[in-house]
């Protein structure tokens, strides 16, 4: 085990742990039920705390990685010939759907005025200036900065694409992957995003879902070579994408040289103690496109969203739209900026995740 954490990196050492052991499992240095190092031995040999190696390794548990035999070790579960095997319980949609009744856990108003009148103050008139297209530097430097903290993501700015929500980035996208290609959508979805598609001319096959994500067997015989999931929280079924099933849709897009379009809509808003990692951040060198919005952790109303380009696209991407104005007020963006490098966006995401564990109790 010849693992190096960094002390001065922004992602916390159990995550940096987590990722080293997920990397040799899904390699097949540890192989199906091979017993890990002890935490012990772990924590000595990395420098780490007991503490740091428990919290991986209970990361590894819960995302199904390795199960913990008492008085004997840990032990892998991964096992990647698995993985069309899964049990497939069909999900349906709910008869009545909450997502129109549901109260948002809207950002504090007092935070929202005390930062919009600083950045008034501060940028006077080169607020009235036009944005590049595709966004300020500003917020997409902060972006950046923020998925390293939060999700592991490793992206340059230029990677980084702002638009006036998540449903004028399904349009971007489709209109770059183009009209040539079929579209593989989860069934039930969110239902714009096959209007979106349509509109734009393509052809969209609707996969039905397990209790797992997609079923295996409908993505195997799907003609599409493009695949838009929402891994975390689906919606309407809820259901959750575990880690076998997040390689599972890389692997079907590798094979087809295809492209994962990740909907990661709603996923800051987990109660879950741990760190849900994105697809994007686990491509290893397939396409992912990777789509977010803050529409829904600071308020409806704030029609902000933000498109990460592999680097193997960026380039042809700005070559083909990079003509496209910047769809979002300057203000905006440096509001949304600000939030994010004040660390203001954050604690009000973990204010809601406490106040909705709490109300699991």
């Amino acid at each position: 085990m010849n693992y190096t954490i960094d002390r001065t990196a922004a992602e916390p050492a159990y995550i940096q742990l987590y990722k080293c052991f997920v990397r040799d499992i899904t390699s097949g240095i540890y192989a199906f039920g091979e017993r890990l190092p002890s935490k012990r031995t772990v924590a000595a040999e990395t420098g780490v705390s007991i503490i740091t190696a428990e919290h991986a390794f209970a990361l590894l548990g819960e995302e199904g990685y390795i199960e913990s035999r008492e008085r004997s070790g840990s032990y892998v579960l991964y096992r990647r010939a698995d993985f069309p095997s899964l049990p497939e319980k069909a999900v349906s949609a709910p008869e009545q759907s909450s997502a129109g009744t549901q109260t948002p856990d809207l950002f504090p108003f007092s935070v929202i005025s005390r930062t919009v009148r600083r950045v008034l103050s501060e940028w006077g008139e080169r607020l009235f200036e036009r944005s590049p297209n595709f966004g300020m530097p500003e917020l997409k430097y902060e972006i950046c900065r923020y998925l390293s903290r939060s999700s592991g993501i490793s992206v340059s700015p230029e990677q980084v694409f702002i638009g006036s929500g998540a449903e004028y980035l399904y349009g971007l996208a489709a209109q770059y992957l183009g009209k040539e290609r079929i579209f593989a959508l989860e069934d039930p979805s969110y239902e714009k995003i096959r209007e979106v598609y349509q509109a734009h001319g393509i052809n969209c096959e609707m996969l039905p879902m397990t209790s797992e994500g997609i079923s295996s067997s409908a993505l195997e015989k799907s003609a599409a070579t493009v695949l838009h999931v929402t891994p975390f929280n689906s919606y309407p079924s809820g259901v959750f994408a575990d880690i076998s099933k997040k390689h599972e849709y890389i692997r079907w897009a590798r094979q087809r040289v295809g492209v994962v379009i990740e909907d990661n809509f709603d996923s800051e808003l987990t109660v879950s103690h741990k760190a849900e990692e994105p697809l994007f951040s686990m491509a290893d060198g397939t396409d992912v496109i990777y789509i977010n919005t803050f529409s829904r952790t600071i308020a409806p109303s704030i029609r902000v969203g933000y498109m990460l380009l592999p680097g193997s696209m960026t380039e042809d991407f700005m070559l083909r739209l990079g003509f496209y104005s910047c769809t979002v007020p300057v203000l905006d963006q440096i509001v949304i900026a600000e939030l994010l490098k004040s660390g203001d966006y954050e604690r009000h995401l973990n204010r809601v995740r406490r106040k909705r564990r709490n109300e699991l109790k």
